[in-house]
């Protein structure tokens, strides 16, 4: 029974900060990256090849795939200090990625224009949502699944924070959008041990698209794997489609 549901789930994490108090000179971007995986393709292909990775360098899959520890070595990544082991880590991770059916809707919001443009400028995160979120029903029209109900799973960051974003959603959603109509979406908000492949598939893409939108001319293999997934319109533009940036 599908009970009206859509062919589609989403993954979304973020990459930076969107506090416009204090911004961080090296990395003075939001980014809000959401991964669109039909469920057939998620279930059958995603899934195992993740687990099987996990199960070829660590002995079982409860390991969760998080960029920021592997950049860095850290926790269960501290066997990546070994050169040789890391290269074979990072081609096997990127073939990975590279393999993985999915696409790529990107927000990156520049914080210090945006602090520049407006007297009172919005929430990074709440702009990037609504960006994202206008851009996922596009997408899904485009797939005739614009009428049925799509997953959109969120890593839990705070009670007062997950409230806020609750409430964003929900008047996004509730017509406060481009087109001023109900959005079919449902928020899952999923604790951040949660073993999800696709919120660490979005973990890994977030900071790499931030990376190339401050530094395009910088070595980022990452973020050229990542390049090919971007949602783009029928003339394969992906600026203003897969990938946004604001102001």
């Amino acid at each position: 029974m599908d009970a009206g549901f859509s062919d589609y789930i989403i993954y979304v994490d973020e990459s930076g900060d969107h506090s416009l108090e204090s911004i961080d000179p090296n990395y003075p971007v939001f980014v809000l990256a959401f991964c669109i995986f039909n469920k057939r393709d998620y279930a059958h292909t995603v899934s195992s090849a993740i687990k099987k990775f996990k199960f070829n360098y660590f002995g079982h899959d409860m390991v969760l795939l998080h960029e920021h520890d592997i950049r860095k070595a850290k926790k269960e990544f501290v066997i990546l200090v070994n050169e040789e082991t890391r290269h074979t880590f990072m081609d096997d991770l990127n073939e990975l990625i590279n393999d993985a059916p999915f696409t790529v809707i990107s927000m990156v919001i520049e914080k210090k224009s945006l602090k520049n443009k407006y007297a009172d400028p919005a929430n990074p995160y709440h702009l990037a949502l609504g960006f994202g979120l206008e851009r996922i029903y596009t997408f899904l029209k485009e797939k005739q699944q614009g009428q049925l109900r799509t997953h959109i799973i969120f890593e839990c960051r705070g009670k007062k924070e997950d409230n806020d974003l609750e409430l964003e959603f929900r008047r996004v959603c509730d017509g406060s959008n481009y087109w001023g109509v109900r959005l079919p979406f449902d928020m899952i908000l999923a604790d951040k041990k949660t073993n999800s492949c696709g919120l660490q598939l979005a973990d890994l893409i977030a900071r790499p698209i931030g990376r190339y939108t401050l530094d395009p001319k910088q070595e980022n293999r990452a973020y050229h794997l990542i390049e090919k997934k971007f949602y783009r319109n029928g003339n394969g533009k992906k600026e203003g489609w897969g990938l946004k940036r604001f102001p």
